[in-house]
């Protein structure tokens, strides 16, 4: 047997069966608590989590044989990376698993938000019949800029192949990346060019609110807005100042500075944005398909080979 495996989420049952054909036993708790967890959690050499709670230091300082901590899904934000380094915790994600879903969803916001499609249908929802009031911009012929190459943001550069755009990318951490799909680029070049801006960065103490009303402030144009990343990357009262002003022309957001309610509605700035007509909102979603909540388990069970 090559160890204890503890399931504390929602994963699809292939990465149990594929964890259990590497020798791993493997227990499917999805609805364990934090605190049942922190009881039993020293028994286990492995734990897999989507977002239901943080791995942080105490939960691994309760676990002293624990070897890894596999996170299905892109972003390790949940993880206390530092204290899992120093005790040679491996972590293992699945970026690769909901690319596509998170690329495809990028996408239909932005078409949504050119074409107007919200405020459309909620207009003739209410009786009102204008065509003048949603006439929408085509997106041949613009500029896409794309913050952070890795796996989204070249899922999000592929499927804007067919649109007849030019993409820039810019990753601070990458060079030398330029493909038949984006041009990299510096931050200027995406500040000066850009028609369209969509991030796909992980959250860092470094991308911590980086999208302020300085940020926004030195863009050229007046752009179209997409974040399917994290949404402490972006200040919403200065995306919301944006669109007021008209420097953004609308707004895609997947993800929130505050996510879930009662605390999203307790937010000074949650009512004007749910009454912005010039905002599209999802429940963190972008990556959430049928197709990769099981390509994510698959992913992260080929890793466990790794260890």
């Amino acid at each position: 047997m090559n160890g204890k495996i503890l399931i504390v989420d929602d994963l699809h049952p292939v990465f149990k069966i594929m964890a259990e054909q590497l020798g791993y036993e493997v227990d499917d708790l999805p609805l364990i608590t934090r605190a049942e967890t922190l009881a039993v959690i020293s028994g286990y050499d492995g734990i897999a989590v989507r977002t239901k709670f943080k791995i942080d230091r105490e939960l691994m300082e309760a676990a002293p044989g624990l070897k890894f901590v596999a996170r299905a899904g892109a972003g390790l934000d949940n993880i206390d990376e530092a204290y899992a380094k120093e005790r040679n915790i491996k972590l293992l994600n699945a970026p690769e698993g909901n690319r596509d879903a998170v690329g495809e969803h990028a996408m239909g916001m932005l078409l949504s938000l050119i074409n107007t499609h919200r405020k459309a249908d909620m207009e003739i929802r209410n009786g009102i019949w204008d065509r003048e009031g949603n006439r929408g911009w085509e997106l041949k012929g613009k500029t896409v800029g794309i913050i952070g190459y890795g796996f989204m943001g070249s899922s999000m550069a592929r499927k804007l192949s067919g649109f007849e755009v030019k993409v820039l990318a810019y990753d601070k951490y990458k060079t030398g990346f330029s493909d038949a799909y984006a041009q990299e680029c510096s931050m200027e070049e995406i500040v000066k060019h850009s028609d369209v801006l969509s991030l796909h960065i992980p959250l860092t103490s470094e991308t911590r609110q980086m999208v302020d009303e300085e940020y926004l402030y030195h863009f050229k144009k007046n752009i179209f807005f997409i974040n399917t990343a994290r949404g402490e990357i972006v200040n919403t009262k200065a995306v919301l100042a944006a669109i007021k002003s008209g420097k953004i022309l609308g707004a895609g957001l997947d993800v929130l500075e505050v996510e879930k309610f009662p605390a999203l509605a307790e937010q000074d700035w949650f009512t004007e944005l749910k009454e912005s007509e010039k905002v599209i909102l999802t429940p963190h979603v972008g990556g959430w398909t049928f197709d990769s909540y099981r390509k994510i388990s698959e992913v992260l069970a080929d890793k466990l080979e790794q260890i």
